[in-house]
């Protein structure tokens, strides 16, 4: 596995704005690509990391939600089926470091996907992990949490390494 360099809205590369591929083929360059962009994501800290996040015009995604980041979900090719009803979020991403907006999005939705095998599955999600599955699969078509955002960026606390606030007891 290696770890990956995570683009950032600042890089002067319209891969973030772009719509990503399908994936034809399921091999061990795949399998490789996933094992990396999980690793990538761990190292980042963040909870989701999307192909072209890492430059790869690809319709791949990683998400793990778990405390102990040990469950790491992988989707190719996914597509959303269906949504339903709505939670406010304060969302951030690995590619706009630093910085949080506030969101709306959908409190259920059912996503359509393949695993690095090319079996395909379906996965129900609501709560947090609805919200990422959302701001991942948004990222294979082009589109950034900023750009549904209501009100300013903010500062995001998490980020400032002397905030007391910040850590856990």
């Amino acid at each position: 596995m290696a770890l990956r360099d995570i683009v950032t809205l600042q890089d002067d590369t319209p891969v973030l704005r772009q719509i990503a591929r399908p994936v034809t083929v399921f091999d061990k360059r795949l399998a490789d690509l996933l094992d990396d962009m999980a690793e990538t994501m761990y190292a980042a800290g963040g909870v989701g990391l999307a192909a072209p996040q890492i430059g790869i015009r690809r319709r791949i995604v990683v998400i793990d939600i778990s405390e102990d980041k040990d469950s790491v979900l992988e989707l190719v090719n996914p597509v959303m089926m269906a949504t339903d009803g709505e939670q406010v979020c304060y969302e951030g991403c690995l590619s706009i470091p630093g910085k949080r907006g506030k969101t709306h999005r959908p409190n259920r939705v059912i996503v359509q996907a393949m695993d690095r095998h090319g079996d395909m599955f379906e996965i129900t999600a609501e709560g947090f992990l609805a919200l990422a599955l959302c701001h991942e699969l948004d990222h294979l078509d082009g589109k950034l949490y900023i750009d549904i955002m209501e009100g300013e960026l903010m500062d995001d606390p998490s980020e400032d390494d002397d905030d007391p606030g910040d850590e856990e007891a």
